[in-house]
């Protein structure tokens, strides 16, 4: 028994690889994890659920059944924006999961039990970056499980991992968070989601494993960030394709304006919007996190949008657990 403080970095979502119904898989996340922001939750063990935040404490509650616990006291320290396209559910869900376990003393099995904590139903990658951080390709799900209506909750698996790679150390993600309208979640996403499946253009998909297999994966296993982001900006635009009727265009505003601007900028590659949005993101190296942070403010400033810009690195490893007599252990 211990108090647990369990630390995840936020991840990118490019897009998927398929969301045709006349293809075998479904799905297939592509994604990054980042170093920055983060979500850090502490819990320690108690007889009853205690927590002061509604979402942690829904989520505490489900981990607390899972595990068979009895309780658990947990506090939030540091928050990710909540459906701007970082993760924050996923992140933030898994990490009470692993505090909750260790500080009961229990492994968490984070892969396995994430599908009972409402993660991973479509995309792999959030789970597989709180797992091990940097560049992933998830497998997706067979198509032939897809229904019209959500599965029950926790009636899948986590996708396999494919492809994972650690991205070049001196690689920077500029993130863009302007205030805008969250991206969509929940029944809505839900809804969402379905509507672009049945209808998805089979042929994008083909054209989108081409820049998988020919494009993005030798770029990342090179470390080549010009091509990856070249490859990276190819997947966003084919996949907004798909979306353009549920999201108002191959961005959704003010996400395409952002977007628009920064590929202007000499600096960025790979500059698209992550999941839903309306986060908009670029790829530079340590060299020139200056020059991308000047263009993107100036972005936000030209249309006359507030929000937040900061650089990232590519997150090593995935969520840092750390015990109060213990040290850091994952």
């Amino acid at each position: 028994m211990a108090t647990v403080s369990v630390s995840a970095g936020a991840r990118l979502h490019v897009g998927f690889q398929n969301l045709s119904l006349a293809r075998e898989r479904l799905y297939g996340g592509i994604g990054v994890g980042l170093a920055e922001p983060r979500v850090t939750v502490t819990a320690e063990p108690a007889e009853t659920i205690d927590a002061d935040d509604r979402l942690v404490r829904a989520y505490a509650r489900r981990a607390t059944e899972i595990l068979d616990e009895p309780g658990v006291a947990v506090s939030i320290e540091e928050r990710l924006p909540r459906h701007v396209g970082l993760g924050s559910g996923t992140q933030l869900a898994l990490a009470v999961l692993t505090a909750t376990a260790r500080a009961h003393g229990r492994d968490p099995r984070v892969r396995e039990r994430a599908p009972a904590m409402g993660r991973g139903g479509r995309s792999g990658v959030g789970v597989a970056t709180f797992e091990d951080g940097g560049f992933v390709v998830d497998a997706g799900h067979p198509t032939n499980r897809f229904t019209t209506e959500p599965p029950a909750e926790g009636d899948w698996t986590v996708p396999p991992v494919v492809a994972r790679h650690d991205l070049p150390a001196d690689w920077r993600f500029l993130v863009v968070v302007p205030d805008a309208e969250p991206g969509r979640s929940g029944d809505d996403e839900d809804a969402s989601m379905r509507a672009v499946v049945e209808r998805a253009d089979p042929a994008v998909s083909d054209e989108i494993a081409g820049v998988v297999t020919r494009k993005l994966l030798p770029a990342v296993a090179a470390g080549r960030l010009e091509p990856f982001g070249e490859a990276v900006a190819e997947i966003g635009r084919k996949n907004g394709a798909w979306y353009a009727d549920a999201q108002g265009g191959v961005f959704r505003p003010p996400a395409g304006a952002l977007v628009e601007a920064l590929e202007d900028c000499p600096v960025l590659s790979g500059v698209g919007q992550s999941s839903w949005g309306p986060v908009v993101y670029g790829v530079t190296d340590a060299a020139h996190v200056a020059e991308a942070e000047a263009a993107a403010e100036d972005a936000l400033a030209d249309r006359g949008l507030d929000g937040r810009v900061f650089l990232a690195e590519p997150a090593e490893t995935g969520a840092r657990a750390r015990t109060d007599d213990a040290g850091d252990r994952r």
